[in-house]
């Protein structure tokens, strides 16, 4: 697996898509996140990891807005927002998927996908997912753009299946098509690789790094081997904190790390 090189200088002089700054949470007594601070810009892949327990779910929570920050910010700077509601993301340009792929059983693949812009074009889309007469030029024209992100993903084939019909990896390039929709600026994607085979963590990997160019990715990710080859930068949690920052060289030589995360003493 092999990644193209990104101009992460040039990355990080952009303003970033995304931004904790000095963000704290607390679960009554327990203290999840602890002055936590890294931002992820357009043109780079950063990866959140540590180990179980480390709070890497629940800063990906903050990010998403299902969990405000007892102190801190969580900012979009690229698209000028601040600390927003999960429902609020699309329309900020941030689009995500989770660790369940979380398709819709009923409609079919493509409906899933024309799903995914709903927040560009408001509603009454439905219309066109079904093909109903009345649907409209744009209802049209967005089943077409639908069939294109699933062609520029290689699962166009699937289009008219249901999700219940089609194999795991194919279900999880759909909701990256799904996401995709929104055009986003930023691309939030929690254990992508888990429960795909080897070929399939190959084919995502492309898929992921062939999207860096348009947005900013940050993936939350248990499978070291999937993420070293494929970030740009690492953000290495351990007990809420952030222990180490810094490229997939650095983080591997970190003494840190490697005592907190792989369980090695210096």
């Amino acid at each position: 697996m092999t990644t193209e090189p990104v101009d992460t200088a040039k990355a990080t002089t952009s303003l970033p898509s995304l931004e904790l700054s000095h963000v704290t949470v607390r679960f009554g007594g327990l203290l999840a996140l602890d002055d936590i601070s890294f931002s992820v810009h357009t043109g780079e892949i950063v990866g959140l990891i540590g180990p179980n327990g480390a709070g890497k779910t629940t800063a990906f929570n903050v990010a998403c807005g299902f969990t405000s920050p007892n102190s801190g910010e969580v900012s979009y700077p690229a698209s000028g927002h601040k600390s927003l509601k999960p429902y609020q993301l699309a329309r900020a340009g941030v689009a995500r998927t989770l660790q369940g792929v979380g398709l819709y059983d009923r409609i079919t693949v493509l409906e899933n996908v024309m799903a995914g812009a709903q927040s560009r074009h408001g509603g009454g889309f439905f219309a066109g997912l079904v093909g109903w007469p009345g649907a409209t030029k744009r209802d049209r024209a967005l089943k077409l753009e639908a069939l294109g992100m699933l062609d520029r993903l290689g699962i166009a084939e699937y289009a008219a299946q249901m999700p219940t019909e089609i194999p795991y990896g194919i279900a999880k390039k759909v909701a990256v098509a799904r996401a995709l929709m929104l055009q986003p600026t930023l691309l939030m994607l929690d254990e992508p690789a888990s429960g795909l085979d080897e070929r399939e963590l190959d084919e995502f990997a492309e898929l992921i790094t062939s999207l860096r160019a348009s947005m900013g990715i940050l993936l939350v990710e248990h499978n070291m081997d999937f993420v070293m080859p494929l970030v740009d930068r690492l953000v290495v949690l351990n007990f809420g904190e952030v222990i180490a920052q810094g490229t997939p060289k650095e983080i591997s030589e970190n003494p840190d790390v490697l005592a907190a995360y792989l369980g090695v003493d210096e």
